[in-house]
């Protein structure tokens, strides 16, 4: 296959019917070409065999004579429309310009190909088209009203020879342009122009035909918007040699003049201002032309806002066009004259204040005797203002009890006086303030305590909710004129300023309440001077030298100032060595007694010596501290923590301030043993299944004891890391009795733990599995006789940790599944043979019975 490209100059196909006197413009245009975008255009012109040259894009010298003046005035004249298309524009078409135009490009292809020129034949018709109006070629001036119908008439023919058809359409212009209504299209359909297709399907704007060639255009419910100048504009369309429809004329007729007079509602009165109890009149007028019979149709609607619609309004009457009213008691409505329509609202309130608007509908009677709705307008809303009958009266705070002290009470009064102008339907209630007074110029919002609404509810503020929930602060009302609020027991936090605000509030028709007015009284300041808390505590030991098994004894001694009545509350804390293991957080609480005298043992944790502290007080400001039988183990600092407390709200009690004694200390002078603990393992390193070994070895060093003379509490933990990252685990313990106690197995093996001698405790590990590895070591509690008999606590002694590593054992793990695979692929073996042999023995045998053949010996050639 071969393709060829070329240049193609494109005309309109012909014939192409254009009427006499009419603008033709006809287009011509070209394609595949090479060189320059700009292309260039020659037209020429033949009524029957020569063409004459008519004008050209580029060589001025191009026209011919007979066609320099049309050319040179305009009347003919190249139009480009891109760099490849222009378009030849004939004014006033001639019958003389009927004929064959051909359109020329010269070339600038760098091989000749395609075509370099079209023709097309024109031809030019007579105009047969007229247009006019129903009755004379002036037109016609109609005043009607809004809601009223008009009907308009034109007529069109047309007596061209080709097969023309008229495309009509009604305009209107109402400023400088004209706008479509409705036409009828040279298709024969119906289309409605922007904004008419609704009244266009609800049969408002119809378009009928009628006799002699006229097209009535009929208009229903007239609005304002319909008024202005009304034309009928016919134009003549033909069909093309290419099946597409073209316009060839158009005309058009001025037919009349439209004005709409606008019904408008209007209510006579703008803003009203009116007085609480008095009565609110309104008059709706209707402003319209019409003389005919019309009832108007009236609603009254409030609304709180101006923007609101008339479904968000509130209707309060309503009149029908049958002068029906609805009912209500308060409001009525009523017929003034032909136009006007009156409300009269009476015993107003604050609640009408608002926006009072009405919605008049015009009715007009049928011929079949039933009424139609013609127009219906809305009035601009008018506020209306009702003043409230606002009380006059003052208001006085005074404070008649103020505090010199913390938890002192505090007692305010908030006073009407000088009320005048107060009615049976005015309520008073409170609400209290509260304001932090800050140094300089600062200022600090007030915060709401309390406040009543107009049935009398307590709604309570943020600030101090819980203390006026347990009754620490009181609102009351002690007479029709006082109310009160009481601080039970009054706090630092209290001091500031304090102010009330009265309401007035006003019963309205449906009963409810309305505030009128606030008047806020002046601030009352609660304020006493204090002094910061002192509080001093000193502990004295009463015996300077003692001996491990005797009583320790020390008193703390406390004075304070600046605190009213106050009382204490003393604990007692040791603290510690760092080396002693049973504390690593160094100091322990061991006894405390509160302000109530009742003794508590906090961290004391030796069983065997329960009552071994003892915490009393000896006077109001003194305490003294016993410890039985002290141990080496209790070597350490002693102190008194006391706290002051003062009373409070509600018998409670409020803390003042805390205080620490000086440090007493208790420090044994020893010349007795020291004891070593250390960890062993023959085999640190062990496979799973066997047994772990672990020694706990205790030695001693100085002053040799007697087996019989001391004993320990061995401890056992692991730490389940490489690292000592974790928490120790305890696995078990043995106690100086010989007691083994094990924890819960927390993932370890079983576990055993023995004495085996003196100074010797073995752990063992039975059954070892890969979760048991770890660091592992023990604790000794070393215990020792005195010569007194009595048993002293040492104390603890930790080993340092050893590593135990679990290792698995390839050969055993991997024997019995080894054995197991051999014996199953033998056994399935010898089972395959045995299924082949029996299948090819009994189930497969066939017996073949061979032919016999006779075994002759070839003769010879020569016996043949």
């Amino acid at each position: 296959l071969a393709f060829c490209r070329g240049r193609i100059v494109r005309v309109p196909k012909g014939p192409l019917i254009r009427v006499v006197g009419t603008e033709v413009a006809i287009p011509c245009s070209v394609s595949d070409y090479d060189g320059p975008s700009e292309q260039n255009f020659d037209w020429e012109f033949s009524r029957e065999a020569d063409f004459v040259r008519i004008v050209s894009t580029w060589d001025s010298t191009f026209t011919s004579e007979e066609y320099q003046k049309r050319v040179g005035r305009g009347d003919i004249k190249l139009r480009r429309s891109s760099n490849d298309a222009v378009e030849l524009v004939i004014r006033n078409i001639q019958p003389a310009d009927q004929g064959r135009y051909k359109c020329s490009t010269p070339s600038t292809d760098a091989t000749v190909q395609g075509n370099y020129d079209a023709e097309v034949q024109v031809k030019v018709i007579s105009d047969g088209l007229s247009v006019s109006g129903s009755k004379a070629r002036s037109s016609t001036s109609l005043r009607l009203s809004e809601g009223d119908s008009f009907k308009l008439r034109c007529s069109a023919t047309t007596t061209s020879p080709e097969h023309t058809h008229l495309h009509v359409t009604w305009q209107v212009r109402s400023g400088s342009s004209w706008r479509d209504i409705l036409a009828l299209t040279h298709e024969g359909k119906f289309q409605p122009g922007p904004g008419y297709d609704e009244r266009y399907r609800s049969g408002d704007i119809r378009l009928d035909t009628g006799a002699n060639d006229t097209y009535r255009l009929s208009v229903s419910q007239a609005s304002s918007a319909d008024g202005g100048a009304y034309r009928c504009l016919v134009s003549e369309w033909v069909r093309g040699a290419d099946g597409s429809w073209q316009k060839i004329q158009e005309k058009s007729v001025e037919i009349a003049t439209v004005s709409i007079q606008r019904t408008d509602v209007v209510i006579s009165t703008s803003n009203v201002s009116v007085t609480e109890r008095d009565s609110l009149d309104l008059t709706c007028n209707i402003t319209t032309d019409r003389s005919g019979i019309f009832q108007a149709e009236v609603m009254w609607y409030f609304s709180a806002s101006p923007d609101d619609t008339l479904s968000d309004a509130q209707l309060l009457l309503s009149m029908d066009h049958d002068s029906v009213v609805s009912d209500s008691t308060l409001i009525s409505l009523s017929h003034v004259d032909r136009n006007s329509y009156r409300l009269l609202v009476r015993d107003v309130d604050v609640e009408d204040s608002g926006y009072y608007f009405c919605e008049a509908a015009i009715w007009v009677p049928l011929h079949n005797g039933s009424w139609h709705k013609v127009v219906e307008r809305t009035s601009a809303p008018v506020s209306v203002v009702v003043t409230a009958l606002e009380p006059d009266y003052d208001v006085f705070l005074n404070a008649s009890k103020t505090p010199k002290f913390s938890d002192d009470p505090t007692e305010l009064n908030c006073r009407l006086t000088n009320i005048q102008d107060t009615e049976a339907n005015i309520r008073f209630t409170v609400s209290w303030y509260y304001r932090q007074r800050l140094p300089g110029d600062d200022v600090v919002a007030e915060e709401l305590l309390a406040s009543m609404d107009a049935d009398w509810t307590l709604l309570l503020g943020d600030r101090g909710r819980e203390r006026i929930q347990n009754g620490e602060i009181i609102f009351s009302k002690k007479s029709a004129d006082t109310f009160t609020l009481r601080i039970q027991w009054t706090s630092e936090s209290d001091r500031g300023d304090y102010f009330c605000v009265i309401s007035a509030w006003s019963r309205h028709r449906n009963n409810s309440w309305v505030k009128s007015k606030d008047v806020t009284s002046a601030s009352v300041n609660i304020f006493w001077a204090t002094q910061d808390y002192t509080l001093t505590v000193e502990a004295v030991k009463l015996k300077p030298f003692f001996v491990a098994g005797h009583t320790f004894e020390m008193t703390c001694k406390v004075s304070s100032k600046n605190i009213k009545t106050p009382r204490y509350s003393v604990l007692i804390t040791a603290e510690k060595p760092l080396t002693d293991q049973s504390n690593p957080n160094g100091t322990t609480r061991i006894i405390s007694l509160n302000q109530d005298s009742v003794v508590r043992l906090e961290d004391w944790t030796d069983q065997t010596r329960v009552d071994g502290v003892v915490l009393e007080k000896v006077q109001e400001n003194e305490f003294r501290y016993r410890m039985y039988q002290t141990q080496i183990s209790d070597a350490g600092l002693y102190r008194c923590v006391v706290t002051a407390w003062s009373p409070g709200g509600g018998g409670m009690w409020r803390e003042a301030v805390n205080g620490l004694s000086n440090p007493i200390q208790i420090d044994f002078q020893t010349s007795g043993p020291v004891f070593n603990v250390s960890v062993h393992s023959d085999s640190p390193t062990i496979y799973q299944g066997e047994v772990a070994d672990l020694l706990c070895i205790v030695t001693t060093e100085g002053m040799p004891l007697e087996p019989d003379d001391m004993s320990f509490d061995v401890s056992w933990f692991a730490v389940r890391s490489f690292a000592l990252d974790r928490e120790p685990i305890l696995l078990a313990s043995l106690d100086r009795r010989g007691i083994v106690t094990q924890s819960r197995r927390n993932g370890s093996s079983d576990l055993s733990l023995e004495r085996i001698s003196p100074l010797e405790f073995r752990l063992r590990v039975h059954g070892c599995e890969d979760h048991d590895f770890g660091n592992h070591y023990c604790v000794v509690t070393p215990w020792v006789r005195s010569a007194t008999g009595a048993w002293q606590r040492e104390p603890d002694i930790k080993a340092k940790p050893i590593f135990l590593s679990v290792k698995m054992d390839v050969l055993n793990a991997f024997k019995y599944p080894l054995l197991i695979g051999i014996g199953l692929a033998t056994a399935i073996g010898l089972l395959s043979c045995l299924i082949g042999y029996c299948s090819s023995r009994w189930c497969c045998k066939k017996e073949v019975q061979e032919t016999r053949r006779e075994r002759r010996r070839l003769m010879s050639m020569e016996m043949d």
